[in-house]
């Protein structure tokens, strides 16, 4: 009987420790009961942000300070931001007949403790905030809460505080189109089709400017698949608009501004930004590629929302802002920005990577946080999108699919082949993705494009992360399974996922085994391919098992990404960067010739040939 005891405490200690594993994915706004609170103002009560305008000098984020005072203060006060101002007139839809809809129905947009940067505030019941706002199409007023936040109470709301102009276009972000020389730049507004013309007016740097219009989408509330995005986390996402610039030189700078033609013949302007073309596709030329997952966002006013939980998001951010000029492409693999049905948090998003994505392509792939909801086609039926059931990133970002519902595709450039599935949806053999998959890993030209890069979110490959090693598999049940023998035919160099909160690098491998016993400098034929887990972008990490297994070359359990630098034809060097520093701490290299790459090894050749 003890020993009985002892399994299953042992059994109860794992699946806590898996549970912990995958726990730290809960959004920070899901933790205010908002749709429990109830006013209680008191006269003797106020809070107050000044300044009233922001955005004097045209820029699209600024600094405010609240200031506020409360006769009973607690150390559950707390602050929150929200936007429209008039949030106590937002109502839910009647998800049940039987039960009376909240008094509130709008969570903030971000909150903060009234004592995190006043820690006299409990006994003056004076303190103040300096927060970050960014434009995002409407006002803004403060609350101040008392009664923690399971079952707040309003004490005091504040004045209304409002961007020059709320509709300005705003966040752009490039990504390349169905063809080569086509360059893609979606952005957000407050303008509708019957209000303004969205274009883009661009031309070569110093050259002459053309216009190119914009297609505009948007979605309603009816869109969501379920709460809390079709209820407390709802907020109106505006107007998304794409523009299209044609038939580019390649490796040419490109300016460009977005803009807006009012029906009364005014026109609104963005600021000016500046791109490179991507090269012809097998150009020999450097060529420096970034890739990670799951990094977040984060606030840097400190805000409670993100406190311990994306820490590592801005720091990933800076880094890859720092280094730009160093940066050709972004393929950013999932796990967005962890909204998880809370709308508001994908323009800050956006908001944030707007110095990156404004200046190169991001790639995006979509992740469980994006896409998975029960009944919705999705793989996995769990609630991880929080109601977005893809709608989200399927229109915040563009990405070259047939169709945005299928939220795979393949992208070239240069020296590389990118194909990206769709983990959210099924890949295994005899599915439409499975034959996608086949179809991008067949048609690469290897002599012209020799660096072949398969990318997904959750890992399809292989990864010692706790989470995967409870369930035994190391990787996501069927995925190897169904697609090792693909990268084993069309010989995939690298295979880089996401969703394991840390960092990790597989030996050459196939079929469980390593296929090369060199660790940082291949030369020739690697019979197999490199696995990487890259989802330690921003969100809070994931332990590793205990367990040694062969083919783990290296882990890291912190934040970073890894980059990929193509010499020419021959030579790839691979680097794993921490997001704190930006220092290089593993790397390899890969240096062959295109008959290395032709070169047969197990289950890359027809069994049979003429010659045999």
């Amino acid at each position: 009987m003890r020993e009985l005891r002892s399994i299953f405490l042992g059994i109860f200690l794992v699946l806590g420790a898996f549970r912990l594993a995958i726990s730290h994915e809960d959004q920070p706004l899901s933790k205010i009961a908002i749709h429990k609170a109830v006013f209680a103002l008191d006269d003797n009560a106020y809070i107050k942000a000044s300044p009233s305008i922001l955005g004097m000098k045209g820029q699209n984020s600024d600094w405010l300070t609240v200031e506020y005072n409360s006769p009973n203060p607690s150390v559950g006060d707390w602050i929150g931001v929200f936007s429209p101002s008039n949030f106590s007139s937002s109502t839910c839809p009647a998800e049940n007949p039987r039960v009376y809809p909240p008094l509130l129905c709008a969570a903030p947009i971000k909150f903060q403790y009234a004592n995190y940067s006043s820690p006299q505030y409990k006994s003056t019941g004076k303190g103040s905030l300096k927060l970050q706002l960014i434009n995002q199409r409407s006002d803004f007023s403060f609350v101040l809460f008392t009664n923690g936040l399971l079952n707040p109470k309003v004490v005091a709301v504040s004045n209304k505080v409002t961007f020059t102009n709320p509709n300005a276009p705003v966040y752009p972000r490039l990504a390349q189109g169905k063809v080569w020389n086509e360059m893609t730049v979606t952005w957000t507004s407050g303008y509708g089709i019957n209000e303004a013309e969205p274009f883009v007016e661009w031309g070569p740097k110093g050259g002459d400017r053309t216009y190119s219009p914009a297609g505009t989408l948007t979605f309603r509330r009816g869109s969501m698949c379920g709460a809390p995005a079709r209820t407390v986390g709802w907020r109106d996402p505006g107007y998304i608009h794409t523009g299209f610039l044609r038939e580019l030189w390649p490796n040419a700078m490109y300016t460009y501004k977005l803009g807006h033609r009012l029906f009364n013949g005014t026109y609104i302007w963005s600021s000016e930004y500046q791109f490179k073309a991507s090269p012809y596709p097998g150009q020999d030329s450097l060529q420096q590629v970034i890739i990670f997952g799951d990094m977040g966002k984060d606030e840097a006013d400190g805000s409670n929302e993100y406190n311990n939980f994306q820490h590592g998001s801005l720091n990933t951010t800076r880094q890859l802002i720092q280094d730009l000029k160093n940066i050709d492409i972004v393929f950013h693999i999932g796990d967005i920005c962890y909204a998880n049905g809370y709308i508001s948090q994908w323009d800050q998003f956006t908001a944030q990577i707007e110095p990156i994505a404004s200046t190169v392509p991001y790639m995006i792939a979509s992740g469980n946080h994006e896409r998975d909801w029960p009944g919705t086609g999705s793989f996995y039926g769990n609630m991880d999108s929080g109601g977005e059931c893809g709608v989200l990133v399927e229109n915040m970002f563009y990405v070259p699919t047939e169709n945005r519902a299928k939220f795979w595709y393949s992208t070239d450039y240069g020296m590389f082949r990118f194909c990206i599935a769709d983990t959210e949806q099924d890949w295994r053999e005899g599915t439409e993705q499975y034959r996608f998959i086949e179809h991008c890993l067949a048609s690469v030209d290897r002599q012209k494009q020799p660096w072949l890069i398969f990318l997904a979110h959750r890992v399809l490959g292989y990864s010692s992360d706790l989470s995967y090693a409870v369930e035994g598999s190391f990787a996501e049940p069927m995925g190897r399974e169904s697609l090792q023998k693909l990268w084993q035919k069309y010989k995939v160099d690298i295979a880089v996922f996401g969703h394991v909160h840390n960092y990790e690098r597989i030996c050459p491998i196939y079929q469980n085994i390593c296929t090369n016993k060199e660790k940082h400098y291949y030369k020739g034929s690697l019979n197999g391919t490199i696995h990487i887990a890259a989802g330690g972008a921003g969100a809070s990490l994931s332990p590793f098992t205990t367990l040694q297994t062969t083919w783990s070359l290296y882990r890291d359990y912190d934040h970073g990404f890894v980059k990929l630098t193509a010499f020419d034809h021959s030579n790839l060097l691979f680097e794993y960067k921490k997001s704190r520093d930006g220092k290089v701490y593993d790397s390899f290299r890969i240096s062959r010739d295109y008959r290395d790459i032709l070169a047969c090894s197990v289950d890359s050749c027809p069994s049979m040939t003429l010659a045999s």
